[in-house]
């Protein structure tokens, strides 16, 4: 392949990202479209139930329960330049992958247990 078209398949790393793992509970600062010249920042707010590592085309799904209990999930491409940042607020005990059993659950059942570490 020519070296131009390798060069827009390598983007450049977003340097506002944690790192970011299955099971944390994380906001996430998005900029969506409004009307044609406007644009704001949506926060959304839920827990990551599967991360997607491949290269360019890096991806994680967030989950979140919203109005009427009904569960919405949203997946954001981790090079994109829309995320302005992310902020991890708690991180879960998962022995899991993906955590798409979390779609069948409610209430106490969809609770994940909090990992916590050794203060030195």
């Amino acid at each position: 392949m020519s070296d131009l078209l390798l060069k827009a398949f390598e983007s450049e790393e977003n340097e506002n990202l944690p790192e970011l793992h299955v099971g944390d509970t994380v906001t996430i600062h998005y900029r969506i479209n409004v009307d044609t010249r406007n644009e704001r920042v949506q926060l959304v707010r839920g827990t990551v139930i599967r991360q997607r590592n491949s290269g360019n085309n890096k991806n994680f799904t967030v989950r979140r329960v919203a109005a009427n209990g009904v569960g919405v999930e949203r997946t954001f491409l981790t090079r994109s330049p829309r995320i302005e940042k992310i902020e991890v607020h708690r991180s879960a005990h998962v022995r899991r992958a993906q955590l798409y059993y979390l779609r069948d659950r409610t209430g106490k059942s969809a609770r994940l247990r909090e990992k916590r570490g050794f203060a030195d």
